[in-house]
Parts: structure tokens; sequence; C-alpha cells
């Protein structure tokens, strides 16, 4: 199964989700006991309604248009905000046509079901075809135009991702290169062999091309019904993944793509905060904190909180809340803390390798000085320090700093002697900055708190 049938995949992503829609539909109505014998006499227009208020969701948010190389967070990211934006129009227009359509009962439930069942349809479907294509099904015939490291790096991409499902099929080049791939024939030779191949996508490395050649190249592949694929040569400018825009025909290169540069993301992930930390707040703080705090007062005398400056969004300072875990010193704010240091309390160890000494950051969050997820926040002197040692450092002040992240449940956190480890921890922040998701805000919240339970080795 070749491109061509790739067309299909949003039909049956469709009829999975009307599917999966209906399901939710009958099983609310079965797990709050309602009558059944009557449902689709006196539902029917109901039904109707809610099916056809998802099918027009799915094509004004292209729900289904689903690239074979999106990760399986940005999916369901996406899944999730159309989930929401159909709650709200279906309560929305079920008010507005109240004389015809009967109010919903239990919606909410109803809503929270279709939710998880069509995360799960997603996840299921998007694995069988990864699958598929690892076994030779709906796959794309590609080429590669050109030689060099561009040329070789997406080859090794093709190889690395059989899931993906690309058939590559050979490299095109008129000169050779110290480094370079097994050559099937010259430019020329390219538009006969993509003929009688059928090739789906051709991709040109633009470093080892002249203008004229990818030129000719782009009026075959657009004659051929074939996709078009450059690679553009930023080598010795820059060396990182960037986003290009158009204002009107004027290509603009940003250094990185930061989701939450939009308001509605960060909308998005304001409101996912202050949910998390209220029902943390309230289920787990409101009682264990004064267990924690007698705990504290028992093993040391001193605060039950150590306050700390620390770094925040846009590089603005705030003070950060913790329970102390360890005896009052005055190197608190200048040391950090090492393995075994004495100054550490025995319920201060077991609480830093819990990490339940971050509960307080929870009010942190509701003031708005913190996220859930994100970079976790420096010491002032540290911040000072870093930014001289590594290029990519305040970048992580880009956004507010979390609880946990994307360094931490990867195991880049405790002590920062280490450049190396600090660096990735560096990058590790940096990619979080430009791959956010709700999805992968959830990923990193289920990953920390199976580290409280099985013991974090490098808390220290």
């Amino acid at each position: 199964m070749a491109i061509g049938y790739s067309k299909y995949l949003n039909v049956i992503y469709a009829i999975g989700d009307i599917l999966v829609l209906n399901i939710a539909l009958f099983l609310s109505r079965l797990l709050l006991k309602h009558d059944l014998d009557t449902f689709i006499e006196r539902d029917l227009i109901q039904m109707l309604f809610l099916n056809l208020v998802w099918l027009f969701i799915i094509f004004l948010f292209r729900v289904n248009d689903i690239d074979r190389s999106q990760r399986s967070e940005e999916v369901l990211s996406s899944l999730a905000r159309s989930v929401i934006v159909y709650a709200l129009l279906v309560l929305s227009l079920n008010y507005g046509l109240s004389k015809y359509i009967k109010p919903f009962e239990n919606f909410l439930f109803f809503i929270l079901l279709f939710a998880a069942l069509l995360f799960f349809w997603r996840l299921l479907s998007i694995g069988i075809f990864k699958y598929a294509r690892i076994r030779g099904l709906n796959y794309r015939r590609v080429l590669i135009a050109g030689n060099g490291p561009l040329a070789i790096g997406i080859y090794r991409f093709f190889m690395a991702h059989p899931e993906l499902g690309y058939r590559y099929l050979g490299a095109f080049y008129d000169n050779s290169h110290a480094e370079a791939l097994p050559r099937q024939g010259s430019i020329s030779d390219i538009f006969s062999f993509a003929n009688a191949h059928s090739i789906d996508e051709i991709y040109c490395s633009s470093a080892s091309l002249q203008p004229e050649q990818i030129t000719e190249l782009v009026k075959f592949c657009d004659s051929n019904l074939i996709r078009f694929k450059l690679l553009p040569d930023f080598r010795g400018l820059l060396n990182r993944r960037v986003n290009i825009n158009f204002y009107e025909n004027v290509p603009v290169i940003s250094l990185r793509n930061e989701p939450l540069e939009s308001i509605s993301n960060r909308l998005i992930k304001r409101t996912f905060d202050v949910f998390f930390s209220l029902v943390v707040l309230i289920l787990v703080v409101s009682w264990l904190l004064p267990l924690l705090a007698l705990l504290i007062k028992s093993s040391s005398p001193g605060p039950v909180f150590f306050k700390q400056k620390r770094t925040g969004l846009k590089n603005v300072e705030f003070t950060c809340l913790k329970l102390r875990t360890m005896k009052v010193n005055n190197e608190a704010d200048e040391r950090q803390a090492t393995k075994d240091d004495p100054r550490i309390t025995k319920i201060g160890k077991w609480l830093r390798r819990t990490n339940l000494d971050e509960l307080p950051q929870f009010f942190n969050v509701m003031m708005g000085q913190m996220s859930v997820v994100g970079p976790r926040p420096h010491m002032l002197r540290h911040t000072e320090e870093y930014s001289k040692m590594f290029d990519q450092f305040m970048v992580r002040h880009l956004i507010k700093p979390g609880i946990s992240g994307w360094a931490q449940v990867n195991g880049y956190r405790g002590e920062t002697v280490n450049p190396d480890r600090m660096l990735k921890r560096v990058e590790h922040d940096v990619w979080y900055i430009e791959n956010w998701s709700l999805m992968l805000d959830m990923k990193i919240i289920f990953l920390t708190v199976e580290k409280m339970f099985i013991g974090d080795k490098q808390a220290v």
C-alpha cells in the first residue's frame, strides 16, 4: 500500500471517531442507569446533533490530518483542544436550539468518557499504522537529490524510523563528496528513474546542487505530482531546528518554534496549572503538609519552609518555597546540596528523594510565579554563572519555571557541578520549550509521580 492509499486514513479516523462517540453516548446512559429501551426513539435528534457537531470539528480543525512524522504528544494535544472546543460548541448550540434539542443530562460524564475513548482509539490506530509501515504497507517511495551531510542526515532518518514508512530508493548527484551516499545515478538520471518507479517524494540537498538544477527539479515534481522537499543548508550559520514563516513573499526564519508564544496555548497551560494545583492542594497538601511539618520540626530546630530567591520568567526573581530539608545554616543561598551533605537531615533526605520537598511550590503556581511543568529555577548566583558558561542557558527563562521538568524526569537533576550534565539539562529544557504540548506536560507529571514512588538516584 503506497501513498495513494494514505488518503483513506482520514476516512478511517473519522469513522472510528464516530463509532467511539456513539459508544461513549450509549455507555454513559448505561453506566448512569438510564432507560435504554426508549433511547433511540427519544434521543435520535440529540444523537444526530452530537455526531454532526463532531464531524464539523473534524473538518474545521483538520483533526485527522496527522502527518506520519508527528509525535503522539502533538497528536493528543491537538485532539484535546478539539474536544474542548467540541464541548463548548455543543453546549452553546444546545442552548440556542433548546426548542428542538432537549438539554443534555450528565454531559460532563459523557464528554470525559468520549475524550478517554477517543485518545485510546487514536493511540491504537497510530500504533497499528506504524506496525503496518514496518511490515511494508502504507509507504512512500523517496529519492535524494544531492550528497553531503544533509543528504546523509535525511537518509539516516529514513533508516532509523521504519515505522514512518519511507522507502528509500537511492541518491542522485553529479559530484562526489568526502561524505556521500552510494550513487544511483547523476542528477540528469533522476527524472526517468522517478517516473519509472512511481516516486512519491524527492528530497533535495540544496548545498550540493546548482540553483538551475533545483529549479528544474521543482518543475519536474510539479508536473509529475511528486512532492518536492528542500533540505536548506544552514551550516556555519545555525545548528538547530528553525521555524520558517512567510511575511507575504518574504521568508523569515525564527531560531526556534515556541508553542507557548501562542496566547491560546498559554491560556491552556495556565488553566491546567491552576486546576491541577487546586486538586493537589485540596486532596494532598491539606492533610500531608501538617504531618510533614511535624516531622521537619522534630528533626531539627528551625522553620518548616525554606524560602529562596530564584530566577523566574524573563529573568525576574521570585521567592521560591520549599520544605526545609537542611539544618539551618548560613550557606543555603550560596552552596548547593551535595551527596552525603552533612547539612541534610534524615527526614530531609527522604523528602528530597521523593520530591515532597517541592510541595509548597504549588502555592507559587497559584500565585502565577511558576508552572507545574517547566525548567527548574536556579539560585540567582547560579543563573549568573551558568549564563556565562552555556550559550542557551537564558533561553530557559522564556517560560515560567516548573516544579518538575523534562530534564528532571530524564535523569538530569541534583548536583550541577558537572558541566556536561548541566549542558544536557539546558538542552532538555530548550527542547521542552520548543516542543511543548499539554500531553507532554501530563507525561512529565506521570513520570515525576513514578519517580516519587521508586525514588530518584540523582536526588541529593
